[in-house]
């Protein structure tokens, strides 16, 4: 296998997780245990999955001149992932992430931005030309937890370069109309998808008319990521289901952004799309079997052979 580059941009994040034995808002203060320090953000994990693939990893982004930047960024380096493009915002926190797992596994997150959202024209310039000289082939993995002038400039630059862009559209509100037409891909999760076209979605072929709808906006390939952990895909005339596996989840802390990493790496590599969704899904499922979430994240061969699986069980649907 040819080693090919992943740019990732988005939030880098120092994640505090702990675990709560009672359902989240069952009360004003819940006790809980088993804290963990950990680097986590979306643009940190899919850097992280893209290393362990065996791509050349480069992360874009923002930290604080703080301790918790080395927290957020030490096991990244560690990885393999080149971090040397990631700048410090002087004065600044890195970002934050503070996480509660209940006895269910469906955590909830309350995110400080803090660096993330500090850019200016010079870190900005600076990552534009990072993805300017860029070995190709190449893809670049991006989110809105940042800026959206600065996602703006990433896509710009990345269609100069001829780099395929794949787009977690977290927040959606972020997220300018006419950027869709430049993307290559995009992965909203089913709340992020009703944002984007602005109505409920309560059923497989809701989700298959809402991601038609996008393709249409302009973006060839579209992924729904579903709250049962499969996914629907449109991509050209073809809207297809893909089913979640058998797993037992303990804890879905960034199974979305597996998803959107390892789909994204399955595209680079030259894979069909509806064969890239199945590894997402097989890389989210696989994710929530354990705590945290780098440090849940499969290997390949985890991946490719559930996604076979998941293949086999895929039906098309109307929308």
């Amino acid at each position: 296998m040819d080693r090919l580059t992943l740019l990732s941009l988005g939030s880098i994040n120092a994640d505090f997780q702990v675990r709560v034995d009672e359902p989240l808002g069952h009360r004003e203060t819940l006790l809980a245990h088993d804290l963990c320090r950990l680097s986590g953000g979306k643009a940190s994990n899919t850097a992280y999955l893209a290393a362990g693939f065996g791509h050349r990893s480069i992360l874009l982004g923002r930290v604080g001149d703080d301790a918790l930047a080395e927290q957020a960024l030490g096991p990244l380096r560690e990885a393999g992932v080149e971090v040397n493009w990631v700048g410090h915002a002087e004065g600044r926190s890195t970002g934050v992430s503070m996480i509660m797992v209940p006895p269910d596994a469906k955590k909830q997150i309350v995110l400080a931005t803090e660096a993330n959202d500090c850019w200016d024209d010079a870190a900005a310039d600076a990552m534009a030309a990072c993805i300017d000289g860029c070995e190709t082939p190449a893809s670049l993995v991006l989110d809105y937890e940042i800026p959206g002038w600065v996602v703006r400039r990433a896509i710009e630059a990345a269609a100069r370069k001829g780099v395929q862009t794949v787009l977690d559209p977290s927040f959606p509100v972020r997220l300018e109309r006419d950027l869709l037409g430049k993307l290559h891909a995009i992965t909203p999760n089913l709340a992020e998808a009703e944002g984007l076209v602005g109505r409920a979605i309560g059923s497989v072929t809701e989700a298959a008319s809402a991601a038609r709808e996008l393709q249409r906006s302009g973006t060839p390939i579209v992924c729904i990521k579903l709250a049962d952990g499969g996914c629907v895909l449109a991509h050209e005339q073809e809207l297809l289901h893909i089913p979640p596996g058998e797993v037992e989840p303990v804890d879905t802390t960034g199974a979305g952004d597996a998803f959107t990493g390892v789909f994204a790496i399955a595209l680079l590599e030259g894979r069909l799309p509806r064969e890239a969704a199945a590894w997402g899904v097989a890389a989210a499922n696989l994710a929530v079997t354990g705590y945290g979430s780098q440090a849940s994240y499969p290997a390949r061969k985890q991946v490719e052979q559930m996604a076979n699986g998941l293949l086999e069980r895929a039906r098309a649907v109307d929308g």
